[in-house]
């Protein structure tokens, strides 16, 4: 899945992480969180829903398919 690498960087400045810090709370390695947010490295469903758990956005606004952050309403399934 490709994304927009400058939101997601925008998104991790804007709430003041480091990359390291954002890695360690979405479990994986820092090397691979930069590889993601520079687009070396595609982003998967495994890194793309936590990361939009972690800054309360959606996943149509982390890929770039829409400007408005807000996140749909939880299943209660």
């Amino acid at each position: 899945m490709r994304m927009n690498q400058n939101r997601l960087k925008d998104l991790r400045e804007d709430h003041d992480y480091t990359q390291q810090q954002v890695a360690a709370r979405i479990g994986i390695t820092q090397r691979k969180y930069s590889y993601i947010e520079t687009g070396i490295q595609q982003l998967t469903v495994d890194v793309l829903v936590p990361l939009a758990r972690l800054y309360q956005v959606s996943v149509d606004y982390l890929l770039g398919e829409t400007d408005e952050p807000r996140r749909y309403p939880e299943s209660t399934r």
